[in-house]
């Protein structure tokens, strides 16, 4: 099934899963993508950034006025990968 490794686009620097955000990127999202912050994979990683070594995840179930969950930053190694279904 590694057929689809060709068609999947380049991972960005910066990606949000927010779609409102303009570092969302839909075509990424059409594939399965893991996120590895300090060697442990995490599963509720709302935006990262490779090059400034940051992940920002939801604060508990504490949300906005707007209803969004707030988000904290933390700062350590970040690698975003693809899956391999």
């Amino acid at each position: 099934m590694n057929q689809d490794a060709s068609t999947r686009p380049p991972l960005p620097d910066h990606l949000s899963v927010d779609p409102r955000s303009p570092h969302h990127v839909a075509a990424v999202f059409q594939h399965d993508i893991g996120i590895r912050f300090n060697g442990t994979e995490r599963h509720d990683v709302e935006e990262y950034c490779l090059s400034e070594g940051w992940i920002k995840v939801a604060a508990g179930k504490t949300v906005d006025r707007k209803g969004k969950p707030l988000l904290i930053k933390l700062k350590g190694a970040v690698e975003a990968f693809y899956r391999d279904a």
